[in-house]
């Protein structure tokens, strides 16, 4: 049996079923813990905790620094800029809602991301 996600091979007993999927611990962890950006005690939590003095990894201030000079911007063009997968983008970009820092909008059809500020 493999995992429909990543395609890793599963044993009896370590698979988990999700939305139609066979899915290994990490992918299911992946899909059952992922981030929301919409979540106001995350974002009550993050301010709190985050000051006026946010501590960003390398890949958020990677994003930032990327939108701040170039956005708004789709989630294709900072993933393809910053070569990081879709998935590292939303994990990143739910921190950055929280704090307050980055946020998207509807443009058309189109999702784009750009500072709080702006």
């Amino acid at each position: 049996m493999k995992c429909d996600k990543c395609g890793a091979d599963l044993n009896t007993g370590d698979s988990y079923e999700h939305a139609g999927q066979t899915l290994c611990e990490d992918c299911y962890l992946d899909v059952r813990a992922a981030p929301k950006t919409c979540d106001p005690w995350a974002v009550y939590t993050a301010k709190k905790e985050a000051g006026r003095n946010p501590s960003l990894t390398p890949v958020q201030e990677r994003i930032m620094a990327l939108i701040r000079e170039n956005g708004p911007l789709t989630q294709e063009e900072i993933c393809e800029a910053l070569k990081i997968s879709a998935t590292d983008f939303r994990i990143n970009f739910a921190t950055l809602r929280h704090m307050e820092l980055a946020r998207a909008f509807r443009d058309g059809d189109v999702i784009r991301y750009t500072t709080f500020g702006e």
